[in-house]
């Protein structure tokens, strides 16, 4: 018996914040869209969860690849750090080491 994983991903698009769920069982995906309104809370989204997940429609599921690699924790922090705070160039990135390029 394959273990199964699922996954949430919050973004904005247009005026609305969309949830897409993704669930992965026995080696198919599958996945919801839901459309959250407002931007909502973490407790907002997780009471949606505990009362939402199982009555949910989701596509109808396709064949995938599935890692069952682990990942470092400490890598994943890393990762989520720069997806939530994206990389600043500074004035020591410029291409050209001009005045006209960089700040000071």
């Amino acid at each position: 018996m394959d273990r199964g994983k699922a996954g949430l991903t919050v973004f904005f698009e247009g005026p609305f914040w969309v949830g897409v769920f993704e669930r992965i069982e026995d080696g198919k995906l599958s996945v919801c869209r839901v459309v959250f309104g407002s931007e909502p809370r973490d407790y907002e989204v997780w009471e949606f969860i505990l009362k939402n997940y199982y009555s949910l429609k989701f596509s109808p599921a396709v064949e995938t690849a599935v890692k069952d690699g682990r990942v470092n924790p400490k890598r994943r922090q890393r990762e989520a750090g720069r997806q939530t705070y994206p990389s600043f160039a500074g004035p020591g990135s410029c291409a050209t080491n001009t005045a006209s390029c960089c700040f000071r």
